[in-house]
């Protein structure tokens, strides 16, 4: 049974001012979702359930199936992986460098793939856990099995997972929305680990070749906008049929009402998805500063979860 029926959510004026014209003088992407973290509100959006590629994005779930997993099995993330032969498959490594018999951390499995969003890291991380997974298909089977089970519990209707890297080897080929990926992100925001290894610049990790040497490697975060605008994560993503995909998250002060006797404090957190975009740090840039305009207008309303629109640009 699917672990997550068991699981029950110095930029500067210029900088934003560029964003703004990004997405003002065209549709810069071939999607795009704005939306309040705390209630999955959309408070903008540009073809938000169209289905498209989304690259390394993927590997969002694949760090939730994984947190997940050790949550509910209580697991140690320090626990050593074998990095397995199917990573030669993946191609040249964009990241770390591992090798088949590499063993690496879990912990540091995350982060690589997360931060510099190492595909033989995410590989590595599917093959070891899927093996703790029930079932009767080949680990990595099973591990994409969970992927899609998160993606239906978090009602992300036009999504399907076929690997945990994000590379289009399979066809059909493998698929979301902007729609179903602000979901995921707001779930997976909700989570303090998944945001600590979204939110780190640089960070060393370790391993230990196959032939027993023991290796260093410096990782640092593919996620240019990291401290900008109060952006703490999330995740990018590029693959030559996705183009430039990003995901970013940047969150506010909360906000503290007194009504008679009781205090309300309200989490102000906005999620970004840009899917298929030109020029992704700087149009996810500009949505994020509109965004906050929107978010303040849609909070004095009331927060309405329906009936409410952005008004006219």
């Amino acid at each position: 049974m699917p672990i997550h029926r068991f699981i029950s959510a110095i930029a500067c004026g210029a900088a934003l001012a560029l964003g703004f014209a990004a997405i003002e003088s065209r549709a810069a992407s071939a999607a795009y979702v704005v939306a309040d973290s705390n209630s999955g509100f959309i408070l903008d959006q540009n073809n938000a359930q169209k289905k498209l590629q989304i690259g390394s994005l993927t590997k969002i779930a694949t760090v939730m199936v994984v947190l997940d997993w050790a949550a509910a099995s209580d697991a140690d993330l320090s626990q050593m992986a074998t990095a397995p032969a199917s990573i030669a498959q993946l191609g040249p490594s964009q990241g770390v460098g591992f090798q088949p018999g590499d063993q690496c951390s879990l912990r540091d499995l995350l982060y690589a793939a997360m931060m510099q969003s190492d595909n033989a890291a995410a590989q590595t991380l599917a093959e070891h856990v899927g093996r703790a997974l029930p079932g009767d298909v080949p680990p990595l089977d099973r591990f994409v099995q969970q992927m899609n089970a998160l993606a239906k519990s978090r009602g992300m209707l036009r999504t399907r997972f076929l690997n945990p890297h994000g590379l289009e080897l399979e066809r059909p080929l493998p698929y979301s929305t902007a729609e179903d990926l602000a979901k995921l992100t707001s779930y997976a925001e909700a989570n303090p680990a998944f945001r600590f290894y979204g939110s780190q610049k640089e960070r060393k990790i370790s391993y230990t070749s196959a032939s027993g040497g023991p290796v260093s490697y410096l990782l640092r975060n593919t996620n240019e906008l990291l401290g900008i605008q109060d952006i703490d994560g999330v995740k990018t993503g590029t693959t030559q049929r996705a183009g430039q995909c990003l995901i970013i998250s940047a969150a506010k002060a909360p906000e503290s009402v007194q009504k008679g006797d009781v205090h309300y404090i309200t989490p102000r957190r906005l999620n970004v998805v840009v899917l298929g975009s030109d020029d992704r740090f700087r149009e996810a840039l500009g949505l994020l500063g509109r965004g906050w305009q929107y978010y303040e207008q849609w909070a004095a309303a009331g927060r309405p979860m329906k009936g409410w629109k952005p008004p006219q640009r």
